[in-house]
C-alpha cells in the first residue's frame, strides 16, 4: 500500500517508517519543513479544516495513513500556553489530514490515528480496557478531542482505528530516554510512592501492533497499545536498575516531581493501569509482555 505518515521523525514514527518499507509498503512522509527527499511532502497542519489543494494532489493514490503528529507531552513544563499547544497541535494536524484524505478519489482504505492511554485518566488501580469510560484529566480531554478530530474520516467511509498509546520504551525519545542516563549513573529511583501503575509497551511491540492494525480489515475503533501486564513505577524502577546494574536508592518525592514537571506530574504520579483487551482478542502476540522484558529492549 501507499501509506502517508505524519510525525515520522518522532520516537515511534522514525522506527515505523522503515518497518513499513520492509513490509513492502510505499511511504509518503508529511513534513512541516521544505521537502528534502523524494518521499517527503510538505504540509501545514495548522491549517486545520482549510482545504490544501497541493496536499490533496500530493496524496493521490494513498491507500492508508498513520497519524502520529503532535507536540511532545513530556517535552516541556505544562504552562497554560503549552497545554494549549498539546491540544491544538493534535486536533489541528488531525483535522488537516482528514480534510485532505476525505477529498481523495478513491478514498483511502484506512486511517490509524494517534491517541493516548491518558484517555482513561487515573484508573485508581482498576484495569481499564477499551470499553472503559473517558477520564476527567487534562490528557483525557486531549485524547478524546484528538479522536473526535479523526471521526469525520469514518463518517466518510474510511476504516479508522485509534491508537491509545501507553509509555513507549525506547532509548531514542520519551520518558525512558530521559530516565536512562540517570539509571546508568546510579541516580535513578522510584517516583513518588512507586505504587502507581505505568502501562508501558516496547517500541517493537508498538510498531508490530500498528502494522497489524493497518492491514486487518476488521480493526476499527479504539485499541490500547500497552503491554498486557502493567507494572508499578517501582517495578519499572527495579527493572531499570537491573538492566544497568546500578542501585535505585534515590526516590524522588512527589512534591519534587510536581515542582519540576508542573501539571504533567499528575500523569506520572497518577495510576494508569490500562490493558490491551482488543489486541489480545485479535490474537496479537507481544514480544515483550512484561515490564522486565520491555525494559530489556533498551539494551538494544
Amino acid at each position: 500500500m501507499r501509506v502517508a505518515v505524519t510525525g515520522s521523525s518522532g520516537t515511534v514514527g522514525s522506527t515505523l517508517v522503515p518497518a513499513l518499507r520492509a513490509a513492502g509498503h510505499e511511504v509518503v512522509r508529511l513534513v512541516r519543513r521544505p521537502a528534502r527527499a523524494a518521499d517527503e511532502v510538505r504540509w501545514s497542519p495548522e491549517r486545520g479544516g482549510a482545504v490544501d489543494a497541493e496536499l490533496v494532489a500530493a496524496l493521490h493514490g494513498v491507500e492508508a495513513a498513520v497519524n502520529l503528529a503532535g507536540a511532545g507531552v513530556g517535552d516541556k513544563r505544562w504552562t497554560d500556553s503549552y497545554r494549549d499547544l498539546l491540544l491544538r497541535s493534535r486536533v489541528d494536524a488531525t483535522t488537516a489530514l482528514v480534510t485532505a484524505l476525505t477529498r481523495l478519489d478513491p478514498l483511502p482504505r484506512v486511517l490509524l490515528s494517534g491517541s493516548a492511554y491518558g484517555y482513561y485518566g487515573d484508573t485508581a488501580g482498576t484495569a481499564a480496557d477499551e470499553d472503559s469510560p473517558q477520564g476527567d484529566t487534562f490528557l483525557a480531554t486531549v485524547a478524546a478531542a484528538w479522536e473526535q478530530a479523526a471521526a469525520p474520516a469514518a463518517d466518510a467511509g474510511v476504516r479508522v482505528a485509534y491508537l491509545r498509546t501507553g509509555l513507549v520504551v525506547s532509548s531514542d525519545g520519551g520518558a525512558f530516554a530521559r530516565m536512562g542516563p540517570l539509571f546508568r549513573f546510579g541516580l535513578g529511583g522510584r517516583l513518588g510512592s512507586g505504587k502507581q501503575h505505568w502501562s508501558i509497551i516496547s517500541l517493537r511491540d508498538h510498531v508490530a501492533a500498528t502494522l497489524r492494525l493497518l492491514t486487518d480489515d476488521a480493526a476499527h475503533g479504539p485499541y490500547n497499545l500497552t503491554g498486557p501486564h502493567p507494572g508499578t513505577n517501582q517495578q519499572v524502577t527495579d527493572a531499570l536498575g537491573e538492566l544497568y546494574g546500578r542501585p535505585t536508592l534515590l526516590p524522588v518525592p512527589a512534591f519534587a516531581v510536581r515542582a519540576v514537571l508542573g501539571g504533567f506530574a499528575e500523569e506520572i504520579l497518577g495510576d494508569r493501569r490500562v490493558v490491551p483487551k482488543r489486541l489480545l482478542e485479535a490474537g496479537f502476540e507481544f514480544q515483550d509482555p512484561t515490564v522486565a522484558s520491555a525494559v530489556r529492549t533498551l539494551a538494544g
